[in-house]
């Protein structure tokens, strides 16, 4: 709804909350999709264009910045992010992102830099960033070089490796990557990020979190089964580094720690509200909207 986000946003601008606003209309979860929201917003026009226009406007008089990301389209009889980018440069988006895939192909098969390109071509008043199948720091420069894109963001690439921002950074300024972190290096990260967790949740909810980053920590590296399980049902952050202790510290990182990380899966059809697909100009705010739903 945009006048909810309008609201939503100037709270946040007045409360000085955020240095940044990010509008995300990538996700392609059917709970979410199903009540016209995520990857099914930018199909409607004037609706995205209102929702854009509403947090910008709650910006005014502020120096925090509204950027917008979106997929390719619903599928590929349905692709919206040539007029997704038009119209939030024209409302005043300070940029723009492309997860160069359809939210009918999820997190599945390979993104499609070349409609990254295909939008730099045609926004041209405001940064266009990429997204898609970053995974190492060279593949963000390839991206670059492939599509002209101004930049890149990072979904599931930073999974277990936070330290891929600081490989990008070096790769950006020519220069060597540092090296990979053994497994002491790891462990510390990990119990730093259980400790941000903790501070910001409190520690039983923190912990709860942590156990789902522990996998993509871990992966590749020599850590026995049992560990593993001990570490998945954490509850304190004396038992985080307790265990995480109990680790071959000395470990280089692994081979198997690069490449692809996070959720795949296949192909599926987007679940819409019904008749959603019948009118891409109707603005009408979709119902069950205001139903808080996570896309995870």
């Amino acid at each position: 709804d945009p006048a909810t986000v309008g609201k939503a946003v100037r709270m946040i601008a007045e409360e000085d909350l955020a240095d940044h606003i990010d509008l995300n209309f990538g996700c392609p979860v059917p709970k979410v999709t199903r009540k016209g929201g995520g990857s099914a917003i930018p199909y409607k026009r004037r609706l995205f264009r209102n929702i854009v226009a509403a947090a910008v406007r709650a910006t005014e008089g502020t120096d925090i910045p509204v950027t917008v990301k979106f997929r390719i389209g619903i599928d590929d009889e349905h692709h919206t992010h040539l007029d997704a980018g038009r119209i939030a440069a024209e409302e005043g988006a300070q940029a723009v992102a492309l997860h160069a895939r359809t939210a009918s192909q999820r997190y599945s098969g390979t993104a499609v830099w070349d409609e990254i390109a295909r939008l730099k071509e045609h926004v041209t008043t405001v940064p266009v960033l990429g997204n898609g199948d970053i995974f190492e720091a060279d593949d963000a420069v390839r991206m670059m070089e492939q599509t002209g894109c101004d930049g890149v963001v990072i979904g599931r690439g930073c999974l277990g490796r936070p330290w891929l921002f600081a490989e990008l950074s070096a790769r950006l300024r020519g220069v060597d990557a540092p090296t990979p972190p053994n497994l002491g290096e790891v462990a510390q990260i990990m119990i730093r990020h259980g400790e941000l967790l903790a501070d910001h949740h409190g520690e039983m909810k923190g912990m709860r979190e942590i156990r789902k980053h522990v996998a993509w920590y871990l992966r590749g590296f020599p850590a026995g089964s049992d560990l593993r399980s001990s570490l998945s049902l954490v509850k304190t952050l004396d038992d985080l580094r307790e265990l995480v202790a109990g680790l071959p510290l000395d470990t280089p990182f692994p081979e198997d720690g690069h490449g692809p990380r996070g959720r795949q899966g296949s192909p599926a059809s987007v679940a819409l509200p019904e008749g959603w697909l019948d009118d891409p100009e109707e603005d009408i705010v979709p119902e069950g909207a205001e139903i808080m739903h996570s896309g995870g």
